[in-house]
């Protein structure tokens, strides 16, 4: 391709509504343009670098024997309904009405139409285990979209539904989905983690995301430098912390105005650690109570899975509480609530502990459990922070923060259930199919690379995704008929060799291209200019690395050959 025909409009400044980044860059270097909130136009770089990361999908799934099939973007409400999830999924899902007034949505995930798919099309036991995917266009209306491509309503994904007789089928086929995510990323380029995760409304058991490691990444990942442990900080397993502090006497004091764990530390001079803070929220049948350490946050998704609290997990109002227990937020404790209780492990490790004494403006210090609060049943419900160790025992956790491009979910028989998915077996019996679901953001996928490999003058793209292997800079071409010549010579070279290059033979200055092409960001970088071909060579310069070597033309093509086939 030449530049002089290509529609990559670059920009010298940042889009105003661009914070991170892969959005300014992915702008700036004529990649996409942005159509409305949350939803983008891809230019024809934009889309090369796409079908790239969907190739490499595409190959590594079908490696692994999964059967690629399309399904469509509107599915009717039935099924839905039919799942229990028309309701779940909230206003996210954008909902639409033909014109017979039957409800419709746009896909944002396909667990109901292939469960309906299979039960229609497969007949045998003989035809499973059996593992589809498709790659498609999804829509979520995301509340705030953000980030350009690592957050938007509109995107492109790959899902896939595995469906087995057994337990161990499954466990098989979710492993190669695994080895197949990993390979994926590997192929790219990518440095990243896969983890232990939650599977939110998706799944209905054991689930992994895949994270490329970057700054911007929306997740906080918790892992052990020194083993395979890693998991997202909402399923991330928080150690118990022993406290080696002495019994105390128990007493109530008065702590006018001090509603906070703050406050409450500095007005009785203790540390926050010794605090403990009662949070109430919504259960099926009443307000539960949640008590963790003054210095702990509460993990919502592990607090969410909790028998007796509704799900998503929500807090009650402060009339709520008021109703249930007299007292309003600040003066809460757990000692006489009368609701049941979830304690915190390190919260529930406490020998004497302060606490809201139930009574406005009035806190208990030195409280023990089994002396003051009663026998407790100690659980999971918090963070893991900086010092905690890994539950592997393999030492102390490192944070880093990730861009999640990937999650394959253990789903059970959450929706052949729910839909009456049957299939019989060799004996007659009939069988419920056990579901896995595995999803990879390609288009996301796209962002995440920047984040990961770009400079302050722009992107640096991967090999194996690069819109374009090779970039000519063609230096004055319009003054030089030797430039003009010998860059044509060499890009129509490359082009018959089947290496995809792009010549710059703009009539723009050598200031201009030489920013263009750090700002796009291929890989391989000749720049052909009178100065060099007076000495008959070319200035070979490796985009990432910075790298620059005179090569002699004569040998252009074998070096390149030796540089592209040792580039990642």
């Amino acid at each position: 391709m030449k530049a002089s025909q290509l529609i990559a409009p670059t920009l010298k400044e940042a889009p105003a509504d661009a914070e991170v980044p892969s959005h300014i860059l992915l702008v700036r270097g004529g990649f996409i343009r942005r159509l409305a909130t949350g939803s983008y136009n891809y230019l024809p770089l934009g889309l090369r670098v796409l079908k790239k990361i969907e190739n490499i999908v595409r190959e590594e799934l079908d490696r692994a024997g999964a059967q690629e099939i399309l399904m469509p973007v509107v599915q009717p409400a039935n099924l839905w309904q039919e799942s229990g999830r028309w309701d779940v999924m909230g206003p996210e899902m954008l909902r639409l009405k033909d014109r017979h007034e039957r409800d419709y949505c746009l896909s944002p995930t396909q667990e109901e139409v292939v469960t309906d798919l299979v039960r229609r099309v497969i007949v045998s036991y003989k035809q499973l285990p059996l593992n589809l995917y498709h790659i498609q266009t999804k829509f979520r209306d995301e509340i705030r979209p953000r980030f350009g491509l690592m957050r938007s309503r509109e995107f492109l994904m790959k899902d896939g539904y595995s469906f087995h007789l057994d337990e161990d089928s499954f466990e098989e086929s979710y492993q190669a989905m695994f080895d197949a995510y990993s390979a994926m990323l590997e192929k790219i380029g990518l440095t990243y983690r896969a983890v232990d995760a939650d599977p939110g409304n998706m799944g209905d058991g054991d689930s992994h995301e895949f994270h490329v490691l970057a700054e911007a990444g929306e997740d906080e990942l918790a892992f052990s430098p020194t083993s395979d442990y890693a998991a997202n900080v909402e399923k991330a397993v928080a150690p118990r912390i022993e406290d080696d502090h002495a019994v105390e006497e128990m007493a109530t004091v008065d702590t006018p105005n001090a509603k906070t764990i703050d406050a409450v530390s500095k007005l009785l001079g203790v540390e926050s650690r010794r605090c403990v803070k009662t949070l109430i929220v919504r259960g099926e049948s009443e307000p539960v109570a949640l008590v963790l350490r003054g210095d702990h946050e509460l993990n919502e998704a592990k607090a969410g899975r909790l028998p007796g609290i509704l799900r998503p997990l929500e807090f009650a109002s402060d009339e709520e509480i008021i109703a249930a227990i007299t007292v309003s937020p600040g003066s809460i404790g757990p000692v006489g609530l009368g609701l049941p209780v979830y304690v915190d492990h390190s919260a529930a490790a406490l020998n004497s502990f302060v606490c809201g004494a139930n009574v406005e403006e009035k806190h208990h210090t030195g409280v023990n459990w089994d002396r003051d609060a009663g026998h407790v049943e100690p659980v999971d419900i918090r963070n893991v922070v900086e010092g905690d160790q890994a539950v592997d025992g393999s030492g102390p956790l490192a944070f880093r923060r990730g861009i999640e491009v990937g999650h394959i979910f253990k789903l059970g028989t959450k929706y052949t259930e729910s839909m009456d998915v049957t299939i019989q077996d060799d004996g007659g019996n009939d069988i419920m199919p056990i579901m896995g679901c595995y999803g990879f953001g390609v288009s996301r996928t796209v962002a995440a690379v920047v984040e990961q490999c770009h400079d302050e003058n722009g992107i640096a793209w991967p090999d194996a995704v690069a819109p374009y292997a090779v970039h000519i800079l063609a230096l004055n071409a319009h003054r030089s008929a030797d430039v003009a010549t010998t860059a044509t010579a060499v890009y129509e070279r490359l082009l018959a060799r089947g290496v995809e290059v792009l010549l710059d033979d703009r009539d723009e200055r050598p200031g201009v291209k030489f920013a263009d092409s750090d700002l796009i960001g291929i890989p391989h970088r000749l720049t052909i200019g009178d100065r060099g071909l007076k000495n008959g060579i070319v200035e070979y310069t490796h985009r990432r690395t910075g790298e620059k070597e005179d090569v002699e033309l004569a040998r252009l093509d074998e070096f390149l050959n030796e540089r592209m086939s040792g580039s990642a």
